[in-house]
């Protein structure tokens, strides 16, 4: 969740709110063929108190995908529920880097406001240095020769 509380009856694509009968009617396929896909484990609904199968609408949208895939595509059942947990595997990744790139963007923001911080606390009454360029001159000292007095 977002860290905000939410309104139990509010309603998600996540809810359970559908039976069997009609979850086979918004999906097109037969209340058998969503008992089977139970029990392979391709769409796994809620269940009720009393085991009564409750189905989400992004249930239903997965019993759209799986007909899909079998009768348009001609993909077998235990090659759909390959393809479906690796759909799952990949949101969970992404929802992971997500994650820690927000994670990466915090410290990189917290490492600049201490990198700010060091360069304030500089002295201001020093002076920079500023290297000199050296050559290789010789130079001799000859120390004025004192005149006389007369």
């Amino acid at each position: 969740m977002d860290g905000r509380r939410r309104n139990p009856y509010e309603l998600t694509e996540d809810t359970p709110v559908y039976v069997i009968s009609v979850a086979a009617q918004l999906s097109g396929l037969h209340p058998q063929t969503l008992r089977q896909y139970d029990r392979l484990g391709l769409v796994s609904p809620d269940r009720t108190p009393g085991r009564g199968r409750r189905y989400s609408a992004r249930d239903i949208e997965l019993l759209r995908q799986v007909q899909q895939l079998s009768q348009d595509e001609g993909i077998n059942l235990a090659g759909i529920k390959r393809i479906i947990e690796l759909e799952n595997q990949v949101a969970e990744l992404q929802a992971r880097i997500a994650e820690l790139e927000d994670a990466l963007d915090g410290a990189a923001a917290a490492m600049r406001q201490r990198e700010a911080a060091v360069h304030a606390s500089y002295r201001r009454d020093l002076v920079p240095y500023q290297q000199v360029q050296q050559t290789s001159a010789l130079v001799v000292w000859r120390p004025k020769r004192q005149q006389q007095p007369d």
